[in-house]
């Protein structure tokens, strides 16, 4: 064959090659445009998963939720008057930070295992009270660190929330903040909460034991005659500090206010809904009750042990039933309630919570709930919305967003280290003691005036 042919024969070849591949490109094409149903489909599907992220997310942090003032629950007196123009954050909107704030259980979570963010670390005196029963009570001790507002020596009494203690990130926050607007404080220690305390006695704290904090009050009346004391109690600590304040008129002497925040004011009304799966109560029951067995048993020895006289109620059958316990009522049937010589369970949640003492309460009074606790049911709420239409002395204050002792405050991601809660506490104290200067400026000049005469 020629040179010629051979050319012609590649070139026919190549072009042959081209258009087989070209054929096969249009076949691939013209499939994809004859079904385009797949990609359709498939986008649909993701447009639709996006959506439906989204709509979770939305509703699991609440973000549609408005941010406004607390509601405020009160009667028309001039002491609530003289609160309205004092503390502004009572009026003001609070608002929390954008992308989580409005969520109830992340405040509450942050608040769990976060405490706060950048907490101080106030430097105290740890105190060691005797009881009666053999029982070795603590409380940590803060000077002030700056002039109380009105020159006055104020002492503020802090009963921390269920098996907490002055070493608490959320605590240390708040000693801090106070300390520097010039009060002192004194913050009990949870009977077998510090883990480098041990039990002396076969007993640790319960629901609404108040001898400790009197034993702490009673050392700061007679450490300090000329203080004055600002009460203050935290979830479990409010059911503490308002009973204590109603078992007898004579523990209110020198008080000049209590401050409550989230505590549920019954235990009997509230073990139900704490059984409930409806805003992850039963969820939350189950981890406080696992932290509550982990401290009883590191402390087993002081509670169970033979050398040990336990009431005659607490058996060591009881032990293997606190094992398998998975909620605070189990607890506090088999073991919390024997400490104290209680029948049942509903005599001890009767006698133990608050709600029975509060119209005892003479002193000015503010109960502080978010509407979002989880951990607080809202029919528990109706229990301080019924007593300040009837108490004058008693101010309620429900902001929509919270959580469980969060109230953090923030523009969009990172929460600040003082928390509206902090803040809100320290400006009704300051408000409090203001107006009673005012009214002992008021009573001095009617005293001249009366003696002019």
């Amino acid at each position: 064959m020629s040179a010629a042919g051979s050319c012609g024969a590649a070139g026919t070849g190549l072009r042959a090659g081209w258009t087989a591949g070209v054929t096969e490109q249009r076949i691939k094409m013209n499939a994809m445009l004859e079904t385009p149903e797949l990609p359709a489909v498939f986008d649909g599907v993701k447009l639709a998963a996006v959506a439906a992220v989204l709509y979770v997310i939305v509703r699991c942090l609440n973000l549609k939720s408005p941010t406004a003032p607390p509601d405020l629950y009160f009667q028309d007196s001039g002491l609530s008057r003289f609160l309205l123009k004092s503390c502004p954050l009572l009026t003001k909107e609070y608002i929390p930070p954008l992308i989580w704030g409005k969520s109830g259980h992340i405040q509450t979570a942050l608040y769990g295992k976060m405490g706060r963010v950048r907490s101080p670390h106030p430097y105290g005196h740890r105190k060691f009270i005797t009881m009666s029963d053999g029982a070795t009570s603590t409380f940590d001790l803060f000077e002030p660190l700056a002039e109380h507002c009105v020159g006055d020596d104020v002492t503020m009494v802090i009963c921390p929330g269920i098996a907490n203690h002055s070493e608490k990130q959320y605590i240390r926050t708040f000693v801090d903040y106070a300390q520097k607007n010039g009060y002192r404080c004194a913050v009990l220690n949870h009977l077998g909460a510090l883990p480098n305390i041990e039990l002396t006695s076969p007993r640790m704290f319960t629901y609404g034991c108040t001898w400790e904090f009197g034993a702490m009050v009673n050392y700061i009346k007679k450490t300090y005659p000329q203080t004055q004391l600002v009460v203050v109690g935290f979830s479990l600590g409010g059911n503490i500090v308002c009973k204590y304040l109603g078992e007898t008129q004579a523990n209110q002497e020198k008080v000049l206010c209590c401050v409550s925040v989230c505590q549920g004011y019954s235990a009997l009304r509230a073990q139900e809904t704490f059984m409930q799966w409806d805003q992850c109560r039963r969820f939350y029951n189950f981890l406080m009750a696992d932290n509550m067995k982990k401290i009883i048993l590191s402390h087993r020895q002081a509670l169970f042990g033979d050398h040990v006289k336990k009431p005659q109620s607490l058996e060591d059958t009881d032990l293997s039933r606190l094992y398998t316990a998975t909620s605070l009522m189990q607890i506090d049937d088999n073991v919390m309630r024997k400490f104290h010589g209680y029948n049942s369970l509903k005599e001890y949640y009767e006698e133990e919570s608050c709600m029975r003492y509060l119209h005892r309460i003479y002193v000015p009074l503010m109960l502080v709930n978010a509407a979002d606790d989880p951990l607080v049911h809202e029919s528990l709420l109706t229990i301080p919305k019924s007593l300040s239409e009837k108490r004058e002395n008693v101010m309620f204050v429900l902001p929509l967003h919270g959580g469980h002792l969060g109230f953090f405050e923030g523009s969009v991601l990172f929460p600040e280290p003082l928390t509206w809660m902090d803040k809100l506490v320290v400006e009704y104290a300051n408000a409090i003691c203001q107006w009673e200067r005012n009214k002992s400026q008021c009573s001095d000049t009617e005293q001249m005036e009366a003696e002019l005469e």
